[in-house]
């Protein structure tokens, strides 16, 4: 028995707690999902690989000139974390566009489309139920037939899965395994499995090549996931009032997704930015004080790396926040520049493929700022201002 309380619990002790413990601290199912991530990362790329000839013939047939990722929020960050990916497989211009912003502004968005003989839209959903989601893909399959459509989504009984692939040859959807679709309010295993499918459509023609890759990132979330909380875990506690995430290129993306995170975890305690480590310096830097922290995704790129890792040292030097945090890979000095780092064996990766391992922390963050605030993470809006599924709103 387990007597601590939960936020002083390691991850794996709050894996040990009795299913009633789970149930009354709101942690069914957010530890469990963000644990698993490792080994579904591994299962997406096996979906995929047994869908490789079905979606490289779908892609054929429509040979895109131009894709357009599509999701709001979370799934809107996937887009944004796959997009340069995207384009440098494929040889297409690719650009991500929320649901959000298409929804209401679809029609004009879409003027250059008309121009465009082929098209490809990407739609990214957790659920296949999110209302701008659904209402976007039923817009434009109707209004615009020239679009061709892949789907990704966690979900088998969605409306994404169900009401707009079935018999349409300008459709192919893409479900996960059920175990991705998350149950607690946050998207995290959602999140990097989606991430991966994306960058599986981008590797369709190199899937073996890519595989390698995968189980090279599972492997190194899998031997650092228990670190990589247990800092979270001491972070949190220190309940900071501001917290600035950081990325560049594609770890931009990792970046808004960390703080729509911890945000969303924490009830909205915890009053959180993104920005790339450049656009810090024009304005938002005004907006750190004594309580904040400043997060840092690294890139894996030298060159990258000095500018980075020189305006994290301006922050430090005008001691514009009350502390540091760098994660990045192990091949570089970070604690001359960050009060706490995060260094994993990335030496081999492109930037495109550190979303999986860094996002780990923030959704570790977001846990245990949940429960040291008295949040269940499961459910952390208490007063239910968001749920999990974003509800349908009436359109005259």
């Amino acid at each position: 028995m387990i007597d601590a309380s939960p936020d002083q619990l390691t991850l794996s002790e709050i894996l040990q707690l009795s299913p009633s413990a789970k149930a009354s601290f709101g942690l069914e199912f957010t530890p469990s999902e963000i644990v698993q991530q490792p080994e579904t990362w591994l299962e997406t790329l096996r979906i995929v690989k047994t869908m490789r000839s079905l979606i490289a013939s779908f892609v054929d047939t429509f040979s895109p000139t131009s894709v357009t990722l599509i999701g709001a929020g979370t799934s809107d960050y996937i887009g944004r974390a796959v997009a340069p990916l995207l384009r440098r497989k494929w040889k297409v211009t690719a650009q991500a566009v929320p649901s959000t912003d298409l929804l209401t502004d679809m029609k004009p968005m879409l003027e250059s489309e008309r121009v465009d003989p082929r098209p490809l839209w990407i739609s990214f959903s957790r659920s296949g139920d999110s209302f701008e989601g659904v209402k976007v893909l039923e817009t434009a399959i109707d209004r615009y037939p020239q679009i061709a459509h892949l789907i990704v989504t966690c979900s088998k009984g969605g409306k994404m899965a169900n009401k707009f692939a079935a018999g349409k040859p300008n459709v192919l959807c893409v479900v996960l395994d059920d175990k991705t679709n998350d149950r607690g309010l946050a998207m995290t295993s959602s999140f990097t499995n989606m991430v991966v499918a994306g960058q599986c459509l981008a590797h369709i023609n190199d899937l073996t090549e890519f595989e390698g890759v995968v189980s090279t990132i599972s492997a190194i979330a899998a031997d650092h996931l228990s670190d990589i909380a247990d800092t979270g875990r001491k972070i949190a506690a220190d309940r900071f009032e501001r917290i600035c995430f950081l990325g560049s290129g594609p770890l931009r993306a990792v970046a808004e997704e960390s703080s729509l995170k911890v945000l969303e975890l924490s009830g909205g305690f915890h009053s959180t930015m993104s920005e790339s480590f450049l656009g810090l310096r024009h304005g938002p830097l005004s907006w750190l004080n004594k309580r904040s922290l400043v997060v840092g995704f690294v890139s894996n790129d030298a060159a990258k790396q000095k500018i980075e890792l020189g305006l994290l040292e301006e922050v430090r030097t005008k001691a514009a926040a009350g502390s540091i945090l760098a994660i990045g890979p192990d091949s570089l000095d970070l604690n001359s520049i960050a009060d706490t780092t995060i260094e994993l064996p990335l030496s081999t990766l492109a930037d495109d493929y550190l979303a999986l391992p860094y996002v780990l922390f923030a959704q570790c963050l977001g846990l245990y700022s949940s429960l040291t605030l008295g949040l269940k993470p499961d459910a952390p809006s208490s007063d239910g201002k968001i749920r999990r599924v974003v509800s349908d709103i009436k359109i005259a």
